[in-house]
Order: structure tokens, then sequence, then C-alpha cells
């Protein structure tokens, strides 16, 4: 092979990994809401989706079904946090509101943010809030409580033999991420 062969021959292969390279990188931009696309078709997204105005839900009075609630505190935020009650019982169509209280333990002002997961994981398109503390970012004073509520409703839509479900809220500190406006 001469030396013109293999210049060519390298040439076609550094165009080659080139080529593979943009296309790893065009695929890793495209891999999250391909991702997001399947969970949702699928129903196993795990989220639960925002409710902007109350929707009127025929009351299934026949019907309990018992919601658990869950909170998490991720990482070393000092943060304590919890719901006012454990479980409930509800009938789907009916809204409820649930207080959440937080407390922060430091001395310094924290910026939270909780997220939301429900299981089973099918039943998150069920279940719509009207109001919940984890559509913003949530600020805490220094060694004080707040009461966050959630106001939400189970569609009377959801499979019949469903009996149980968990709500939980993780919340994540952010307050190293929030930026600071100077005057």
């Amino acid at each position: 092979m001469d030396i013109k062969e293999l210049q060519k021959a390298n040439a076609r292969l550094v165009w080659r990994i080139v080529a593979i390279a943009l296309l790893m990188f065009g695929l890793g931009f495209a891999i999250a809401p391909y991702y997001d696309a399947v969970c949702n078709y699928f129903g196993i997204s795990g989220r639960v989706r925002e409710a902007s105005t109350e929707q009127v839900y025929q009351v299934d009075q026949s019907r309990n079904i018992t919601l658990e609630f869950v909170t998490v505190v991720n990482g070393q935020m000092p943060l304590r946090f919890r719901a006012e009650t454990g479980k409930l019982q509800i009938h789907p169509g009916q809204y409820y509101t649930v207080n959440f209280y937080a407390e922060n333990t430091s001395d310094k002002k924290l910026t939270g943010r909780a997220i939301p997961s429900i299981s089973p994981a099918w039943s998150s398109s069920y279940l719509k809030k009207a109001e919940c503390f984890c559509f913003s970012e949530q600020e805490f004073e220094p060694h004080k409580e707040r009461k966050l509520p959630v106001r939400f409703v189970v569609d009377p839509a959801i499979q019949a033999d469903t009996k149980e479900m968990t709500l939980s809220y993780t919340f994540f500190d952010i307050t190293e991420k929030t930026p600071t406006i100077k005057n």
C-alpha cells in the first residue's frame, strides 16, 4: 500500500469516527425526550400531573382507596418534613386537602424543591393536583415551620381494583443553586 492509499484510508477512518461521535452526541440529546415519551405512553413515569383547575367528578362513595403519604429529605438538608397524616381513606372523585409541614432546623435561610412520585406508577395519571407546594421552589426561614397544603382528587376512572396508592415527596436542597439578586 502506498502513501496516498494509506492517507485516503486514514481520512475515511477519521470521517467515520467523526460521524459516529456526532451521532452519539445527537442521541445523547434525544434520549431524554424519547425516554419521557416512552414512559408516558406506557404510564410508567411515576410523576404526578398538575391540574390547573378543579374539574368536577362524580364522587364514587362505594369505593375507598387508602392513600399513604411518605416524606423524605434528600441528603443532609436541615429540614424536618412530615405529613399531617400518614394515611387517608379517600373516595375517587372527591377533592381532599392534606397539609404537610416543613421546618428549617438550621440558622440559615433555605430554598428547597419537592419532587413528587406516586406508586403504583401507572396510577400517576389518575391523581390530579389542583394545588401543591411541589409546583414551585419553597423558601424556609431559619427555625421556622411552614404549612404546605396539597389539594388533590383521584379520577374515578381509576381501575376498580385499586385499593392502595402512595404519594411520596422528596425535598431537595437547592439553596446554592438559587440565584441571588444583588442591588
